[in-house]
């Protein structure tokens, strides 16, 4: 299993720096690392402290992160999706993140289905041959999200076979689904093959695994045994120290 720290919130307790919580990371054992927005990072210091510590970036969002269920941000997404892409290269990231965005006033589920779609069929050919893979996240509504448009596995999943392009996938985030009552065997059943990335954290919280109630290494086996090879990510607000919380966190990862 190679995990994949989430800079945002893992360190931030050794670190306000981006790179040295890079270093952190490599000094933890970790294999990868990732974060949200790139336009907000130095990204020359990030740059090289991949190349020092050998570590690979896991991925980060696709800028802007605005509504793509409305077809008036199509076009400014689209650009803005170019110019991610072509700093994924530059970093060595394989996946970029988009998120559907809020569930529209006057508009139906079919119409922003619709836009969804398309947006992510011309996302495809923006990709194309590129390397780098978008994946759209579905994110819990009765915590975090609420208003979210695609809350539900299932019908994200079902985007991308209607999407039908290998550049689009599904980051499948194991707290927001265990908030939405899923089963993992249910959801993904026969379609793990859309998973490009996956996130992990506990609940209630959204703290370290092995803090709460999710039976997260029994649900990544379960991910791991039906095909999935990327990475997880730790995506999760720690409880303390980072560094010294990383031992029970992968003891929790692979107890199944």
């Amino acid at each position: 299993m190679k995990l994949s720290a989430c800079i945002e919130w893992l360190f931030a307790d050794a670190s306000d720096d981006f790179a040295e919580r890079i270093r952190l990371a490599r000094a933890a054992g970790l294999d990868a690392v990732e974060f949200w927005f790139w336009s907000n990072k130095d990204i020359g210091a990030i740059e090289a402290a991949l190349k020092e510590t050998g570590l690979s970036l896991s991925g980060f969002v696709a800028e802007p992160m605005i509504a793509l269920t409305d077809p008036a941000n199509h076009a400014r997404f689209l650009a803005g999706l170019s110019t991610s892409m072509r700093m994924a290269q530059r970093l060595g990231a394989k996946v970029l993140i988009a998120q559907a965005g809020d569930d529209l006033p006057g508009r139906s589920r079919e119409e922003q289905h619709d836009a969804l779609v398309d947006c992510l069929r011309a996302a495809a050919d923006v990709l194309a041959g590129s390397g780098v893979r978008l994946g759209v996240e579905p994110l819990n509504t009765l915590i975090d999200h609420k208003g979210y448009y695609l809350s539900s596995t299932r019908e994200a999943l079902n985007i991308v076979d209607e999407v039908g392009r290998p550049e689009i996938g599904v980051v499948y985030d194991l707290y927001h689904s265990y908030v939405m009552g899923e089963r993992i065997e249910d959801v993904l059943k026969d379609k793990v093959a859309h998973v490009i990335h996956a996130h992990v954290a506990d609940h209630p919280g959204r703290n370290d695994p092995g803090l709460g109630e999710i039976d997260l290494g029994k649900r990544l086996a379960w991910l791991y045994a039906n095909g999935y090879e990327g990475a997880v990510g730790l995506e999760y607000k720690p409880e303390g120290s980072t560094a010294e919380a990383l031992a029970r966190v992968r003891a929790a990862l692979t107890t199944a």
